[in-house]
């Protein structure tokens, strides 16, 4: 019998029970909740059905609970204290104060969006944000399932209808070691690179995919070594002279700088793209995932790594001013 009340019980039978215990009184307990007394009644000769059990007895100081009474109202209180914190979360959630966030986010962008996070998180402290990091597949699959509020990532999936806000200029380039035979060189040829061994990341990554279609585009078919799914083994590889690696700049800032790395001066490069920030249009967003979702749109730029003055940009490229 108790399964079939936990099943079938209702707020209103479980308030109609605590407001007899505080008044003793079926008439005033009507009072108190504004309905009739045979409805207060109807009330709780249905809750006492389901408990099978009596949770009321009459007594000369009044109505009373019997011991299955009180742990039925033991019950009432406990749901009425989840409501009470849930009207609480839910208001501040509509202050936009509080609440949760899940994002999602490609592997290459794991640079610069905890700073984005942390920015965030200043002016709202109270929210708390998931993020989950995987390559472009992963994270459209995400999507495709509704598990995240938006995703920070390159090119939109094609086959879902995205609201999409641009972030900012996202450059790639040809990293190599500081040593490189080409290291030096002005205005390298894309044929030049057709006898380098160029270190990748794996099949579904956008940045294997652009880097395939830069080399379609220039007509070469250089030698692909390793495969990795990590841009930390890739700069590790490149650095250790396994090969040279085609990758975004805003992974390599830390590397160049400590001139670990060198940017070769390929004719057309860097190959500029975009970071978006994109939310499915039919999905609800709560104010707090609205509210980083605008923060982003308008201030997301601001936490791109810099790359203006490590790259060596070429001819075609310094007319778009970009990097």
């Amino acid at each position: 019998m108790a399964g079939r009340l936990l099943r079938e019980v209702t707020i209103r039978q479980l308030r109609a029970l605590a407001a007899v215990q505080k008044t003793r009184s079926v008439t005033s307990a009507a009072k108190q909740l504004h309905l009739t007394q045979p409805a207060v009644t109807l009330q709780l000769r249905n809750l006492q059905a389901l408990a099978g059990l009596p949770l009321i007895q009459r007594t000369g100081d009044g109505m009373l609970l019997t011991d299955a009474g009180r742990e039925v109202l033991a019950l009432t209180e406990r749901i009425e204290a989840a409501i009470a914190d849930c009207e609480t979360t839910m208001a501040m959630m509509a202050g936009k104060t509080a609440g949760r966030i899940s994002i999602g986010a490609v592997s290459t962008a794991k640079y610069f969006v905890p700073f984005m996070i942390s920015g965030f998180s200043k002016r709202h402290p109270d929210v708390e944000v998931t993020l989950s990091i995987g390559n472009r597949q992963e994270i459209g699959t995400a999507l495709r399932g509704y598990d995240l509020d938006f995703a920070i990532m390159g090119r939109p999936p094609a086959d879902i209808d995205m609201n999409v806000h641009l972030i900012g200029d996202h450059p790639h380039v040809i990293i190599a070691p500081t040593g490189h035979r080409l290291a030096r060189k002005s205005r390298i040829a894309p044929g030049e690179l057709a006898s380098e061994t160029f270190l990748t990341r794996e099949p579904g990554s956008g940045t294997r995919g652009l880097m395939e279609q830069l080399f379609e585009s220039a007509g070469i078919r250089p030698k692909i070594g390793l495969a990795m799914s990590s841009n930390e083994t890739i700069k590790q590889a490149v650095i250790a002279g396994l090969g040279i690696a085609f990758i975004s700049a805003h992974t390599v800032a830390t590397e160049l700088d400590e001139r670990r790395l060198t940017v070769l001066d390929v004719d057309g490069l860097p190959v500029v793209r975009q970071w978006f920030v994109l939310a499915r249009k039919d999905k609800v967003l709560l104010p707090p995932a609205q509210a980083m979702l605008d923060f982003l749109s308008t201030r997301g730029k601001q936490f791109l790594p810099r790359t203006y003055g490590r790259l060596r940009l070429t001819r075609s490229s310094t007319r778009k001013k970009r990097g």
